[in-house]
């Protein structure tokens, strides 16, 4: 089997953004789109994208705003919402010529490709959901002292407090190890890389407020996933949910076949990176999971 090549680029938005994505696959083929979490980028799917190119599907991962090699103009006093995270993509999709696709999404990837679904409901025929939350329930303790940040008055005492105990305890090399590494069966079939990669780049400068303002607006994703249920109940999309079992930041995937009882779930001996170090078994659930699809 030949493997193709990963080709990455930058294209240029309308609005300036210079967006970093990597792609693979006959330029034909119908799309993949890869949307990874905190604190990743498309580095995540370095491994996965050829893999389900080598099917014959044109597949596409790009470096969310404030995150990987993506660039952003500073005149362009760019504010780091997960509605402009989605503009963004939305407006990389137009330029893209990508009128249909099925997603990935993943942690942050979730709220992207749901806000992308609520947006542009026709274009999504499919979601493949690792460990990517829709639901109330899916949020573990984890979530305690941000949904604390979210009920903060801005610019308070309070919220300064939190910005800075949040910060201590999540943005830095141990806690981002710790994301890739917690409740992985096998962490040594993790690369060093991918964890250490990710903080490099979060200590760029300004990098950790970007997250800190992203962590504050998560609650926008929150409020939106009534309107999120909604349009899974209207659409009945496919919907493929693989999750690490593992994972101590969202559970609970069973919540969309209250929606979608069609939906496929599967809990995996894994945690929050699963795709990780059981990237070959996930791509071939992907392209049996694909191969029913109605493009």
């Amino acid at each position: 089997m030949t493997i193709p090549t990963v080709t990455t680029t930058h294209t240029t938005l309308p609005n300036g953004i210079r967006l970093f994505t990597r792609t693979a696959g006959p330029t034909d083929g119908q799309n993949i789109l890869l949307l990874h979490g905190f604190p990743s980028s498309s580095n995540q799917f370095r491994n996965m994208i050829p893999l389900l190119a080598s099917a014959g599907y044109r597949v596409t991962a790009p470096d969310l705003p404030g995150y990987g090699f993506t660039e952003i103009p500073d005149n362009l006093n760019f504010k780091y919402t997960f509605a402009n995270i989605a503009a963004t993509i939305s407006s990389f999709l137009d330029v893209a010529g990508i009128k249909k696709f099925a997603v990935y999404i993943f942690d942050y990837g979730a709220p992207t490709g749901l806000r992308l679904m609520r947006e542009r409901p026709d274009a999504v025929k499919a979601i493949i959901s690792q460990n990517g939350n829709a639901y109330a329930e899916g949020l573990l303790p984890f979530w305690d002292p941000l949904k604390q940040l979210w009920a903060s008055a801005p610019g308070s005492d309070e919220e300064k407090n939190l910005r800075k105990m949040i910060s201590d305890a999540v943005l830095n090399l141990e806690a981002t190890k710790g994301q890739y590494t917690t409740g992985e069966p096998h962490p040594e079939l993790i690369d060093p890389a991918s964890w250490t990669l990710d903080a490099v780049l979060m200590e760029r400068p300004g990098n950790k407020e970007i997250q800190l303002d992203l962590f504050k607006d998560y609650a926008t994703n929150v409020d939106l996933y009534p309107e999120f249920q909604e349009q899974f109940r209207k659409s009945q999309l496919p919907l493929l949910a693989v999750w690490g079992k593992n994972d101590f930041i969202f559970g609970n995937p069973e919540a969309f076949k209250k929606d979608l009882p069609n939906a496929e779930v599967e809990l995996w001996d894994g945690g929050h990176f699963m795709s990780e170090t059981q990237t070959v078994k996930l791509a071939d659930r992907i392209l049996v999971f694909l191969k029913e699809l109605k493009w």
